[in-house]
């Protein structure tokens, strides 16, 4: 009989896990700002391509890999960025996976000398599956005789995958060295019920994204550092449904090298108990010619266990090697 509620308990938490299953977000997100606003495509009005692995809590058996590429491109004479993305996201222990392709547009408008404007949208195509062959559903229990049959005519067993389009929009106020951009994703909120005649609309991503980057000789004296060095401010607050994440953080941009840290928050806590300060993360970028290549690694302070931490993998190529490379990249003299 153990066995039996084993069962029945493992297909509850797939079954909750899977349903209520969070957008993929990447510390390295200023390497690909596009993920939390499509603003920003283009915004470096260069052409550039890359391709970043996620590995999430790897010594656990709730592991999560995320895979993304892109490629995005800018037109002086219509003052466009235009891109493409691919998104590949999968939980081990659940069996969840989730795939999107996506469209993106933005338009930069100039409001002054210094000071511009870029409305974004992106359109895509996803598509969830939720590893429902590994959950073990009410006909296939035999209270009898303590068996499990291999077979189940269950609805959720037929209709595993489902489809959806997904639109997302999104507004960036920059200048030379600040930026501040919001945006929402799943405007539409399409319908992510397995059920025939269900209706479980997929909760909206509200982000605001800002920065500030900046030579340190403009403040003080680099008494230990090259004089050409900056630095790098951001905060990047998320919210979805219940799930919400503030990242404060900081870089020392050297001329071939990048370092810097974020601390993930827990602002709003659903609980007494809830962690404010939910992980510490480290990232680092090097700059050779046209590529760039940034690795990251995050440490979980909250009570989750021993996660193995997170790691982060990205190689972007840039098309035109004397165009800004991104915000916290090394740059070339």
């Amino acid at each position: 009989m153990t066995k039996i509620f084993n069962y029945i308990l493992m297909g509850i938490l797939l079954l909750s896990a899977n349903c209520w299953a969070q957008d993929p977000i990447f510390t390295q997100y200023f390497l690909i700002p596009e993920t939390q606003n499509p603003s920003f495509t283009g915004f470096l009005e260069s052409t550039s391509a890359g391709v970043f692995h996620r590995s999430q809590w790897v010594s656990l058996d709730l592991k999560v890999d995320t895979d993304y590429a892109y490629f995005s491109t800018y037109s002086e004479e219509a003052r466009s960025g235009i891109g493409v993305n691919f998104l590949n996201h999968k939980e081990s222990f659940t069996g969840y996976n989730y795939l999107q392709a996506n469209v993106n547009y933005a338009y930069s408008v100039q409001l002054d000398y210094d000071w511009y404007f870029r409305p974004g949208i992106e359109v895509g195509y996803g598509s969830k599956s939720f590893g429902f062959q590994n959950l073990v559903l009410g006909d296939q229990i035999n209270i009898g005789n303590e068996t499990i049959n291999p077979i189940s005519i269950d609805p959720l067993q037929a209709k595993n995958r489902l489809h959806f389009l997904d639109i997302s929009a999104g507004l960036l106020f920059h200048n030379t060295n600040f930026w501040i951009g919001t945006s929402v994703k799943h405007l539409n909120r399409p319908n992510i019920s397995l059920v025939e005649e269900g209706n479980i609309p997929l909760d909206m991503f509200f982000s605001v994204t800002t920065g500030y980057e900046f030579d340190i000789a403009s403040y003080v004296d680099p008494v230990f550092l090259p004089y050409e060095t900056r630095m790098m401010l951001t905060a990047n607050f998320m919210k979805q449904a219940q799930y919400n994440r503030l990242d404060i953080g900081t870089a020392l941009i050297f001329n071939n090298l990048s370092l810097g840290t974020t601390l993930a928050l827990n602002p709003m806590p659903q609980s007494p108990t809830s962690p404010l300060l939910t992980s510490v993360n480290f990232f680092t970028g090097l700059q050779y010619e046209n590529f760039k290549v940034g690795l990251s690694y995050d440490t979980i302070t909250s009570k989750i266990g021993k996660s193995g931490g997170t790691f982060e993998l990205g190689l972007v190529y840039q098309f035109d090697v004397d165009a800004r490379k991104c915000f916290g990249c090394p740059i070339n003299e």
